[in-house]
């Protein structure tokens, strides 16, 4: 229905073509003097506003179906089943199979870099699982934090998570040479940002240089939702950076504000809330850091019905039955 309308459109202003080349021919219906070529003038434009006016009304709704069109491929960029579906193994601490799942991906497809980044994840969560790190009384207690122990990491798993983040950031960075706007790519470099400032600062308890991997994701994080606001998951490093630095002493969230750092904890807050309602391999971790946001507000029972839903979806990760069982007994 909307191309007749543009041909009729189209044939109008063929005719106009022909009556302003046949003008001269027929200085009878215009007039030959100075007002007879305003008169010429002003009847060509009425015709062609008329027919832009047309072509707007018939144009616009194709315009509309080519946005929407459009914005259902943009917010489907970032996903993929397959990969989905070993994240949900990690979050049930099912590591090994999330290995598997990702191989079988990667090996058709092996210039996405989403894969290896995801792949590195788990070789991460699967460290922080077996030396305990996310247990959460060790992020609600500033003090225990500060004096916690120093960790013995396994130097295979840190071979093979650094090996994946290279390979992540070398495909991503290709990709991006040839468009710089692949989310795709865009959304791999904020996870391999990520995760090294996760182990560095977790793992390694190196603060600053954690912090310099956070600056550089979060380059990549705004761009990102700045081409795709609903890219949720691109909301979480920021969310991180704000919330966690807020929690630091007045004086050196002055400090961070002036190095450039993002410290707003209500920012934070919001936009760990946007992953965790909208996001899509990252929203189980927003809950749970949503879960530790509640605890150190004094508000268990919040934290107690996020930590119960994520339990029944993932009832393999004995840390979220932990959790709860410490809330059961406070």
């Amino acid at each position: 229905m909307l191309w007749p309308n543009a041909t009729r459109v189209l044939r109008r202003l063929g005719v106009l073509e022909k009556v302003l080349s046949r003008s001269g021919r027929n200085r009878h219906f215009f007039g030959a003097n100075a007002s007879g070529e305003i008169d010429r003038a002003k009847f060509a434009q009425s015709i062609f506003l008329r027919c832009v006016n047309k072509m707007r009304v018939t144009i616009s709704p194709f315009v509309a179906l080519l946005a929407l069109i459009n914005s259902d491929l943009a917010g489907s960029d970032l996903k993929s089943e397959k990969v989905y579906s070993a994240w949900l193994q990690m979050y049930d601490l099912k590591f090994q199979d999330a290995h598997i799942t990702l191989e079988r991906w990667q090996e058709s497809h092996p210039d996405d870099s989403l894969g290896a980044a995801s792949d590195a994840a788990a070789y991460l969560f699967s460290e922080l699982t077996r030396l305990g790190v996310l247990e959460s009384k060790l992020f609600t207690d500033d003090n225990r934090f500060k004096n916690r122990k120093t960790w013995d990491p396994d130097p295979k798993v840190k071979d093979s998570f650094t090996k994946r983040i290279e390979q992540a950031d070398l495909l991503a960075d290709s990709a991006l040479q040839k468009s710089g706007t692949d989310a795709r790519a865009l959304f791999a470099k904020t996870l391999t940002y990520g995760l090294r400032a996760d182990y560095v600062a977790l793992i390694e308890g190196r603060g600053l240089k954690a912090l310099s991997y956070t600056k550089s994701g979060r380059i990549y994080a705004n761009k990102l939702m700045t081409l795709q606001p609903d890219a949720y998951d691109a909301y979480l490093g920021p969310g991180i950076e704000n919330y966690l630095l807020s929690l630091k002493p007045v004086a050196l969230r002055v400090l961070l504000r002036f190095t450039g750092s993002e410290v707003d904890r209500e920012k934070g807050l919001e936009q760990l809330r946007k992953t965790a309602l909208e996001g899509y391999y990252l929203e189980p971790f927003a809950k749970l850091l949503l879960a530790v946001a509640a605890l150190r507000d004094k508000q268990p029972e919040k934290a107690r019905d996020i930590l119960s839903d994520l339990h029944k979806r993932f009832p393999d990760n004995k840390l979220y039955s932990v959790e709860l069982n410490r809330l059961a007994t406070q």
